[in-house]
């Protein structure tokens, strides 16, 4: 962190003293701390990084070096000091400093009288995710929390990094500002170094200009794709997604792209985003649509959540957990707005917007879990349970991606409606953003996300934060659309009965993988993990697996199972399914007012 002016002055005052003043002895000044990262690769194949730190100005008699749990975005303890080996230190001319191990991720360096000196360990990167490290023969990839350690009480050191590519590759892709020196970077805090991720090997690098700041993206993998119509497309992207808030905060950036045989995801970083996709996904209009959904989803990160953030969300804690209500907005609303973005740069027409709206309605409507867990506790619990769902969660939990993604329709909605069509959810988000963004400088609270609401609207919607957000109280859809002009219909998904289980057989035996709470399989005893060997007195076939999935109301299932080693027998009779297809149309004579509320809706 920069030191403040004032700090500078008293320094300066106090340094004067010092001076003029007789019998005080003059003490000499301590060094500036740098610190200088040197990332090799010699054996990519083996699937190692190597990395070295050089410290210097480090004047104690010991430094403590720590490796994060985490990554920022991916809200789940990883435990990345597990993949570290080799770790040693010795001073700048060569020798063995003493090191101990004082925590999981923590390890003591002992340098008395040597304030500069080195450390060196390796890494093993063999996990290609949006967030972990990955090294093979073709390339490699990192982000900075699973592979860069940093001084313990120096997180907001600047550094330089220094990356020496493996024989054969030519290219590196980051967002970290170049310093002099090839493939030589900086970074102005751990925070920004372990918020770039690094590309590195032979990517394709496209680039275009988007808010007159310079856009790349840095393509890994064989794909098949127009990279003109790519590049045309992302940008028309980029630029609606400027328009939410209206202000650029940034000078660069840069898409790292994985097209592999199985992808999808993503992580939001400061200055870039890394997206995960099959190298398929561009061949067909709903893949090449859900890509573009992707980059408007990632890309709007770096406003809500980067930038616009709940207060848990930054300067971060990577030794643990770093708790927060809010996921429903910083990836929730996220998710919202990818859909809006891509609506209003015509990515999608209205019709096929108001359609994955009602598939996201009914998503979350025939969830179980969505009536036990509230959004709030879906965000704040993500530590423990949305990263790691078990066969029980879709009984227990909700996704705050999907049920912030609904709270911020009806939000958008009351908002245009309160206001009279003047301003709704964007607003919001830009004055989350002058407020707390640039004029404090940190995040908001719970409650001054509601206020910032109530500001925006006029008037308060405590009851519904109460009601629907930290609580589970079901969300009044077909009201809030009304405002707009539409109607929402629901109808049973299907007239077939259903046992309320679901069933594989990849392993070549058929397998019970989850039981819906209140269903017949739920009421009857039949459990997870179950394996089925008789379906009405015949052996699994095709035909007789079919009649588990689908059968009238009131129809009874004799099935044979095999639990524990020891065989059960069971009855189960087949329960009208529950799940409801919601619809939304435009009404046929809306008035001038929900004319006015469904173009501020949808941006236009």
């Amino acid at each position: 962190m920069p030191i403040k002016t004032n700090k500078v002055i008293r320094g300066a005052a106090l340094a004067g003293l010092l001076i003029s003043t007789p019998g005080l002895a003059m003490r000499p000044a301590a060094a500036v701390p740098t610190l200088r990262y040197t990332l090799a690769m010699p054996a990519p194949q083996s699937h190692y990084f190597e990395v070295k730190m050089e410290l210097g100005g480090f004047a104690a008699d010991y430094t403590d070096v720590k490796m994060p749990v985490w990554a920022p975005g991916s809200y789940l303890v990883r435990e990345f000091s597990k993949n570290v080996e080799g770790f040693q230190a010795r001073t700048s001319g060569g020798q063995a400093l003493a090191v101990e191990k004082i925590s999981k991720n923590t390890w003591r360096v002992k340098h008395p009288k040597q304030a500069s000196f080195q450390v060196s360990y390796r890494v093993y990167a063999f996990e290609l995710s949006v967030r972990t490290s990955f090294i093979d023969a073709d390339h490699g990839y990192l982000n900075g929390t699973s592979v860069f350690m940093y001084p313990a009480d120096n997180k907001m050191l600047g550094s330089t990094v220094v990356v020496q590519p493996a024989a054969g590759w030519e290219k590196v892709s980051t967002s970290l500002k170049p310093a002099t020196g090839k493939f030589t970077y900086k970074a102005a805090s751990y925070d920004e170094l372990a918020d770039s991720p690094i590309e590195i090997g032979n990517q394709k690098i496209l680039e275009f200009t988007a808010n007159g700041t310079p856009h790349q993206l840095a393509m890994y993998g064989t794909y098949q794709a127009d990279d003109a119509k790519l590049v045309a497309d992302v940008k028309r992207v980029c630029e609606e997604a400027h328009r939410v808030v209206g202000q650029n905060p940034l000078d660069r950036y840069v898409f790292i792209v994985h097209n592999l045989e199985r992808g999808g995801g993503g992580l939001e970083h400061l200055f870039s985003t890394t997206l995960e996709v099959s190298r398929t996904t561009y061949g067909t209009d709903a893949g090449y649509k859900s890509f573009l959904g992707l980059v408007a989803h990632e890309y709007f990160h770096l406003w809500n959540v980067k930038r616009i953030r709940p207060v848990a969300l930054g300067p971060f804690n990577y030794d643990q957990e770093n708790y927060t209500h809010m996921l429903w907005v910083s990836e929730g609303m996220t998710e919202y707005y990818s859909k809006q973005i891509d609506q209003r740069a015509g990515v999608l027409s209205q019709e096929e917007y108001l359609g994955k709206l009602g598939n996201a309605i009914g998503e979350v409507e025939n969830t179980p879990g969505n009536r036990i867990q509230s959004a709030a506790e879906s965000s704040f619990d993500a530590w423990i349970k949305y990263y790691r769902p078990n066969e029980n969660a879709i009984n227990t939990q909700i996704s705050y991606y999907s049920k912030g993604d609904l709270i911020g329709t009806w939000l958008d909605l009351n908002i245009a409606q309160a206001t009279q069509g003047a301003k709704h959810l964007d607003d919001v988000f830009r004055l989350l953003y002058d407020t707390y963004y640039k004029k404090a400088g940190r995040g908001f609270t719970d409650q001054e996300y509601q206020d910032a609401v109530a500001t925006v609207a006029g008037r308060r919607f405590d009851d519904f934060f109460q009601n629907s957000v930290y609580g589970t109280k079901p969300i009044d859809f077909a009201t809030a659309l009304g405002y707009a002009g539409l109607t929402l219909t629901n109808a049973a998904l299907t007239t077939e009965g259903t046992l309320g289980a679901n069933f594989s057989n990849r392993t070549g035996k058929l397998l019970v993988t989850s039981v819906l709470r209140d269903g017949a399989a739920w009421n009857t005893g039949l459990s997870v993990n179950d394996e089925v060997l008789f379906i009405n007195g015949a052996a699994p076939s095709e035909e007789t697996v079919k009649s588990l999935m689908s059968g009238s109301p009131g129809i009874e299932v004799a099935l044979q199972v095999r639990r524990d080693g020891l065989t059960r027998d069971l009855k189960l009779k087949m329960l009208p399914n529950p799940d409801r297809k919601f619809t939304i149309q435009p009404m046929p004579n809306p008035t001038a007012a929900q004319q006015k509320v469904l173009a501020k809706w949808l941006g236009k």
